[in-house]
């Protein structure tokens, strides 16, 4: 797999260095590439030599959309814990600007 590379274009919060794949040899050799490569965790494709695509597994896709909506629900529950609190006040834009002291 000479042409699978390891790059530090994008780094996640524990500096891992991510497995990338230039499109040009996707199209060439197809998807069985990526096949190989998603053993190892997600596929950073790069088109013009630029990141332009993450491909993942789909066990590793759901997993992640798991954890998406659970997040979301977490951020609905401490909002409506902060409506029920009173920890919020209703705004409309034009008094969030005034009270920011921006410009309209």
């Amino acid at each position: 797999m000479g042409w699978l590379r390891y790059s530090n274009f994008m780094r996640t919060t524990t500096d891992t260095v991510r497995k990338t794949i230039p499109a040009t040899e996707i199209k060439r050799r197809g998807l069985s590439v990526i096949d190989k490569a998603l053993k190892n965790g997600p596929v950073h494709v790069l088109k013009n030599n630029e990141p332009a695509y993450v491909i993942m597994a789909e066990d590793q896709y759901r997993e992640l959309a798991k954890r998406y909506r659970k997040s979301y629900l977490s951020r609905i529950r401490r909002s409506l814990k902060d409506l029920k609190q009173g920890r919020v006040r209703p705004h409309t834009a034009q008094t969030l600007i005034e009270e920011l002291h921006l410009e309209a």
